[in-house]
């Protein structure tokens, strides 16, 4: 569904991210993942068309995304960015309501049709009876799942996570996760928490310094020697005895100064 070849930034001489190539299939949950700093939420900004690249191209369904119209591609993929607040206070209905603007005429009214889609997004979410709340007044979990439901009322194809479960609780971040994958999308997303990624991602992107330097199912990416090689730290990888995917524990080797 969606392919990327040989996307370039840069900022002044410095290389944000280079020649990057990553490729998304259908139905597949797919994420990034790489310290901070490496590049990740720039190249994804690259593949939603809110930073051009300065050399490459970026293929939805084969259609290069930056030949496409605006909302064109708003019908077919959504995006929960890291910075997804509302620049305004509403209700949780008026927040969803806002995904179907890519399917309404300009000074078109909200339909009926428009009306039951967020319905059943929020519904798909678990939040239905938030409808009527402030969005001031929601927990980061909550938000994060009305935020989801607005994406749902695209009704896209593909959806891009930027971090979603930054600044959640762990049970959120599960919830969240599991979410996301009963939703029976395409789902590309930047991941924080490798064991996270490692139990929610068929596979996995590794970047570091701007470059994707492993690829593959999150068994062959999560190595012991890719992550000291990406993240500076030692790691031990068995698998998890609930559900069998690998799990990550990592820590530094400190010198009797270094603890003082």
């Amino acid at each position: 569904m969606l392919r990327a070849q040989g996307l370039h930034f840069a900022v002044g001489q410095r290389p944000i991210v280079q020649d990057a190539a990553l490729q998304v299939g259908t139905g597949e949950c797919v994420g990034l993942i790489g310290p901070n700093g490496c590049g990740k939420s720039t190249l994804l900004r690259m593949l939603y068309r809110v930073l051009p690249p300065h050399r490459g191209q970026v293929l939805l369904e084969g259609q290069d995304v930056w030949q496409m119209d605006a909302r064109a591609f708003a019908r077919q993929a959504a995006v929960l960015a890291q910075s997804s607040t509302p620049a305004f206070d509403s209700t949780v209905q008026e927040a969803v309501m806002l995904g179907r603007l890519p399917h309404q005429g300009r000074f078109a009214a909200d339909s009926e049709q428009d009306r039951c889609i967020v319905g059943e997004s929020l519904e798909r979410v678990g939040a239905a009876q938030l409808a009527g709340q402030s969005m001031a007044t929601l927990s980061g979990g909550e938000r994060q799942r009305v935020l989801l439901a607005r994406a749902l009322a695209q009704q896209p194809q593909l959806l891009f996570l930027d971090e979603p479960t930054n600044h959640l609780d762990i049970r959120y971040q599960l919830e969240l996760m599991r979410l996301v994958r009963s939703l029976q999308l395409t789902v590309l997303v930047v991941l924080h928490d490798l064991n996270i990624a490692a139990q929610f991602c068929d596979r996995l992107y590794l970047m570091h310094e701007g470059v994707l330097v492993a690829s593959g199912p999150p068994r062959e990416v999560l190595t012991p020697e890719a992550l000291e090689r990406a993240f500076g730290v030692r790691a031990a990888i068995d698998d998890h005895p609930a559900t069998g995917r690998p799990r990550i524990a990592y820590w530094m080797e400190w010198d009797e100064h270094d603890k003082g």
